[in-house]
């Protein structure tokens, strides 16, 4: 529904923890870090823009990160698409999905790392003050799936 995401407009503190590498499978090291995100509506709704700002993580100085969600009235779906600093003038394939009761998942298929995958995003909205999304990523097809990145947003 087009007011799936309304619950998230506004200014962000987002704590992160990853994954140190989301492609190593054996890799086990967690890192977190702080970031800032500004959350705005646009084309009347149908879509909203969230930029995220880290000052600095432990694998990079500062970046910016660039969500565009979209809503497709003919499908009821969402596209969720994402660039980043880290890897400027990409607009990362969309991952595609539905809010079904306050949990949404959302997912896609890509190369990484030059592996096929399928990728999943996660939004758990059961406290709209303090929403949760996480990511994780399949190289079996689905068959499993490895989580490896969790944003959890306060409100400022």
């Amino acid at each position: 529904m087009k007011t799936d995401f309304e619950f998230v407009y506004g200014t962000w503190a987002v704590h992160n923890r990853k994954l140190r590498d989301t492609l190593d499978d054996d890799c086990t090291e967690w890192v977190e870090f702080d970031a800032r995100s500004v959350v705005a509506p646009i084309l009347d709704g149908w879509g909203h823009i969230d930029r995220m700002y880290v000052a600095d993580s432990p694998e990079q100085a500062g970046f910016e990160g660039f969500t565009l969600r979209l809503f497709d009235p003919s499908s009821d779906r969402w596209r969720i698409y994402w660039s980043a600093t880290g890897n400027p003038g990409i607009l990362d394939t969309p991952v595609e999905g539905v809010f079904v009761d306050g949990h949404a998942i959302f997912e896609s298929t890509d190369v990484l790392g030059g592996r096929p995958a399928r990728v999943r995003f996660e939004w758990l909205t059961d406290n709209p003050e303090s929403p949760v999304w996480q990511q994780s990523f399949s190289f079996d097809d689905g068959t499993t799936w490895r989580h490896n990145w969790t944003m959890t947003f306060t409100r400022v």
